[in-house]
């Protein structure tokens, strides 16, 4: 039977407030993370606090991942997403309040976002046709990209704004959170499709004996360490180097452009084709030019290598989304994939910037540190390499 232009209207209606409300919460994801970099310099942290600073957000996010299928399974999948947004919102809050609850809040904040990363995919395959998995990952990665260069961009004048005030500059990353509360209020009623993510036969558990899932998951894994480094010792870097201290939040700001750039042309390409191994190397292809310019080349080239260099931060963090989709039968597997992935990822991304920023002590400059990250990119592109090959996980339980 045709369907009548009232019932389009009502289908294209719908999903625009879906998409709205998606990318509302994916440009939340990590503008909370976006501005600490760029204010070190002015918040006189001690040692300790600055590593546990730096340390907290993928920690956590390792730790708490599988909350999100959980608050899916018993709220809802719409549900699950204002829960988590509300959590980020009373984590950034909390930020505010000096030191120790910059320290609490970040938890709370990271909490909030660990269930998030696992929840998005898994609306996105829920919500959009199979031949749009690819663009709206992209736009997952672009918008993520975009909050946290917003971010960095805008802290240190906001901080000056607000006379010398770190707390109010971080704090004013609740605004796009609540922003973001208020798009998905419409989705809160929604009864046209299913709600819940109903519990798989079998336990996430067997995922751990498939190298393909280990291949993902260290390919992610990598990257998110690259990223949080970068994210965390960019800005001292280039400071180092001769930079301004806003000079350096505006060379993170473009690091950030670079991973929304390549966070959406890496798996909108990818979401074409069936074997992902070139977009795999490509993605630390470019982080190695990258972190080499940032090495070697002068300050004043820095925003060059910052774009190169977040251009393959962000296809590499974006790929692992359409693996997701592309390696697994149903949204149930995907799941459980993006939970083991992220869960194991997120925890080795955590030592990434203790053991930079301890590389840095014992050494005194930065040679030490980025060769570590290079020799992981290197390692990185040989670990991905299982994952990205045309096949399907979980498909017959155990068998690939």
């Amino acid at each position: 039977m045709p369907v009548s232009i009232p019932e389009r209207r009502s289908k294209t209606v719908n999903q625009t407030i879906v998409t709205i409300a998606f990318v509302f919460v994916c440009l939340n994801l990590r503008i909370v993370y976006g501005g600490v970099g760029p204010l070190l310099p002015y918040m006189q942290l001690e040692p300790l606090a600055m590593s546990a600073l730096t340390a907290l957000p993928p920690l956590c996010m390792g730790l708490f991942a599988a909350l999100g299928a959980t608050f899916a399974r018993r709220f809802g999948e719409e549900r699950a997403l204002f829960l988590s947004i509300a959590i980020l919102t009373i984590g950034v809050l909390i930020r505010s309040f000096g030191v120790s609850g910059l320290l609490a809040g970040t938890v709370v904040a990271s909490i909030g976002i660990a269930a998030l990363n696992v929840l998005t995919p898994v609306f996105v395959r829920q919500n959009f046709a199979a031949s749009q998995i690819g663009v709206m990952m992209g736009i997952y990665a672009m918008m993520m990209g975009l909050g946290g260069g917003l971010m960095a961009a805008l802290a240190v004048p906001l901080y000056h704004a607000a006379g010398g005030s770190w707390p109010i500059a971080l704090g004013s990353a609740a605004i796009p959170a609540v922003v973001a509360l208020l798009a998905l209020v419409p989705l809160l009623g929604s009864t046209n499709k299913p709600k819940t993510l109903d519990r798989p036969a079998q336990p996430w558990h067997w995922l751990l004996s498939h190298p393909s899932a280990w291949s993902i998951t260290g390919f992610f894994g990598i990257h998110c360490l690259v990223f949080y480094i970068a994210l965390s010792l960019l800005p001292a870097i280039y400071v180092d180097k001769g930079a301004t201290p806003a000079e350096g939040g505006i060379y993170l700001a473009l690091s950030m452009i670079g991973i929304a750039v390549g966070g959406f042309v890496g798996p909108t390409l990818a979401a074409r084709k069936r074997d992902h191994r070139p977009h795999i190397l490509a993605s630390v292809v470019l982080c190695i030019i990258g972190f080499l310019g940032v090495l070697l080349a002068p300050a004043a080239t820095g925003p060059l290598w910052a774009i190169i260099l977040g251009s393959g931060m962000g296809a590499g963090l974006a790929l692992p989304g359409v693996l997701y989709a592309k390696r697994t039968a149903d949204r149930h597997h995907m799941a459980q994939l993006s939970g083991m992935v992220q869960t194991f990822g997120y925890l080795i991304a955590a030592t990434g910037p203790l053991i930079a920023t301890a590389l840095h002590g014992w050494s005194g400059g930065w040679t030490w540190p980025l060769a570590f990250v290079l020799a992981l990119l290197v390692l990185n592109g040989f670990i991905g390499l299982r994952g990205g090959r045309d096949h399907l996980i979980g498909s017959e339980g155990r068998t690939s």
